[in-house]
């Protein structure tokens, strides 16, 4: 097995701050802002989002939220058994609201369908956007991102790695073939 490494710890907080950074612009600012990160390293990279716009906009707060979609999912036949993560919204909730999605791989659309039918159990938002740290490609349904830290095109037989701190001690992207 190859092993690149495509994205280092700088490489992904200049990433992070240009997604806060587009997220601001198109929400014209901080208000009726929220943002999901998908489990689990979506919700970190949520999180570190939300700590990048507070630091632009002094004085806002961004509600993080965790919202879980494995049993949303389409695949779960196909796929090995997943253990489900607490969905966890802001208080303020999500009607009416802004909500960015914030996962760490954008693959084939998948988990952002399930996504966007769990969100609708919660409420109607009044608009929802997607934000991906890596947009690998290979879409099987209609979806993009509205916000990408980096196009990453990969094989379909190669894996793509975000290990982050919080979870594996270290930051990077890394392509294994």
């Amino acid at each position: 097995m190859a092993t690149r490494t495509v994205l280092q710890a700088e490489d992904i907080s200049r990433a992070l701050t240009r997604i806060a950074h587009e997220i601001l612009e198109s929400n014209k600012g901080a208000s009726d802002l929220i943002l999901l990160g998908i489990p689990t390293r979506g919700t970190t990279l949520a999180h570190r989002i939300a700590a990048t716009i507070e630091q632009i906009e002094a004085g806002s707060h961004i509600p993080v939220g965790q919202l879980d979609v494995t049993m949303y999912r389409d695949d779960l036949a196909l796929q090995p058994t997943r253990a489900p993560h607490p969905t966890d919204l802001p208080d303020v909730g999500v009607a009416g609201m802004t909500v960015v999605l914030v996962d760490d791989v954008l693959y084939s659309g998948r988990t952002v369908r399930a996504a966007l039918d769990a969100i609708n159990d919660h409420g109607r938002p009044r608009v929802v956007r997607l934000a991906a740290l890596i947009d690998r490609g290979h879409r099987q349904l209609p979806i993009r991102a509205d916000f990408i830290g980096k196009n990453l095109p990969s094989a379909s037989s190669e894996r793509i790695n975000v290990r982050l701190v919080e979870h594996d001690g270290f930051d990077e992207v890394e392509i294994v073939s």
